[in-house]
């Protein structure tokens, strides 16, 4: 069943702390920031917002779906889910997309790859224009299915699965599991000596980056332990992986994350932790702040606090969303920077707006200002593969990462640059970081 999600109240929101501080500074930031069922619900939002009553949209809707896990024991991805009916809402009331409404509606992978697979068989059914702003452990679920129907994988922010990596459908605005690459490179810059990974299960597609980043840094990755995706008690895999080491580079979950740093806080461990935005982050490090200070985030998308996302914090604001997701990641950021650029393709298309001709105007598009500076440059028409990357990460379009760091218990702009990682992590061209 498809359900479209109902108009937004519009009544004020629980505030980022840190935020706070930014807004007495700088009068410019607003504030600001996966689904509850196995039901399709309508999502939201919009790119460009405006001074002036925007013209209601007209017309058929537009139709995509976002596919993420939410009522799963694994990680769980209600931020997807709110960001992109966010996104709905705010387009909507900003003169919708191409003059049209968009019905963005959201499927529940549920972290396996029987409802992933279903999801995506529903966006072909419905006639999806695209499927936006995603993020499961089950891609190689999920792409198929939509490729046989011509039907792209657009903006997700994380690819795992080699079918996300390697199918000419996928258009990824993300660099996951590239930006594993970048912990490396900037644990090896803070002169870590003795370095050992902590990897999720099902996450091993990072090993590779990592290992050719730590050769090109002149460290080396002495151990990695892996954690089971589903959280425990991660005593023994916290005394294996700090045992000897000065720095932990970690592709680690956010609810994994919650149950590592207990036992990670109880071991007394002075190993600083190097992990991924959005995991590594306010809600994982809460009660066990003074063990996580000065821990390192790595990521893909400039911090949130930055002005490039006024308008998303303003949407997140405005239409309600659930504050008790974290936003300032790679799922929030990741999923709203996808529909942001998923407008501006659609927008680009003369004639007849749907899968096909999505799916053909998507290789001629470049974002040259990087939607503003929520990402790098970014060219479609270049993937990876055609631009000297290894093997088996085809389809990489954005090879830049940026770092923020944990201070207080928050999350803090540590560099507000994107810095190339592709030729340390094997491929043989610069990126374009802007």
């Amino acid at each position: 069943m498809t359900e479209q999600f109902p108009h937004a109240h519009r009544s004020g929101w629980r505030r980022f702390p840190y935020l706070l501080m930014v807004v007495l500074v700088a009068s410019a930031l607003v504030l600001a920031a996966c689904g509850d069922d196995d039901e399709d619900e309508g999502a939201g939002g919009s790119g460009a917002s405006s001074e002036t009553q925007a013209q209601k949209p007209q017309g058929d809707p537009i139709i995509t779906y976002t596919i993420t896990d939410v009522n799963t024991e694994g990680p769980q991805y209600k931020n997807i889910q709110e960001t992109a009916r966010v996104f709905q809402e705010w387009v909507n009331d900003n003169g919708g997309i191409a003059g049209r409404p968009l019905e963005a509606r959201f499927c529940d992978a549920r972290g396996t790859p029987t409802d992933a697979a279903a999801c995506a068989r529903k966006a072909v059914q419905d006639k999806a224009v695209a499927v936006v702003g995603n993020f499961t452990f089950t891609g190689d679920a999920i792409v198929p299915i939509l490729d046989k129907a011509n039907i792209s994988y657009f903006g997700n922010c994380c690819s795992l699965s080699a079918a996300e990596l390697t199918t000419d459908t996928v258009f990824p605005m993300g660099n996951q599991p590239l930006y594993g690459a970048g912990l490396v490179k900037r644990a090896a810059e803070d002169g870590c000596k003795s370095i050992n990974g902590v990897i999720i299960e099902g996450a091993e597609a990072f090993k590779p980056l990592i290992d050719a980043a730590a050769a090109g840094s002149g460290v080396k990755i002495g151990k990695y332990v892996t954690l089971p995706a589903t959280a425990r008690d991660y005593s023994s895999q916290v005394a294996q992986a700090t045992d000897g080491a000065d720095c932990l580079v970690m592709i680690v979950s956010e609810t994994p994350y919650i149950a590592w740093m207990s036992a990670y806080a109880q071991s007394g461990s002075d190993a600083r932790m190097y992990g991924p935005q959005g995991n590594l982050n306010e809600v994982s490090v809460k009660g066990n702040e003074q063990a996580a200070e000065g821990a390192v985030v790595g990521g893909m998308y400039p911090d949130l606090a930055l002005p490039q996302w006024d308008e998303f914090r303003k949407a997140l604001e405005t239409y309600d969303a659930d504050m008790s997701q974290d936003y300032n990641s790679l799922g929030g950021m990741g999923t709203w920077a996808a529909y942001v650029g998923f407008k501006q393709v659609v927008e680009s298309i003369d004639g007849e707006i749907n899968n096909e001709t999505f799916l053909a105007q998507v290789p001629k598009t470049k974002f040259e200002d990087g939607l503003g500076g929520m990402v790098p440059p970014l060219d479609f028409s270049k993937p990876w593969k055609e631009d000297g990357g290894p093997k088996g990460f085809d389809r990489l379009f954005n090879r830049c990462v940026i770092f923020s760091k944990i201070e207080g218990g928050k999350v803090v702009p540590l560099t507000e640059e994107f810095e190339d990682v592709s030729q340390l992590a094997g491929g043989k061209n610069p990126a374009d970081c802007g």
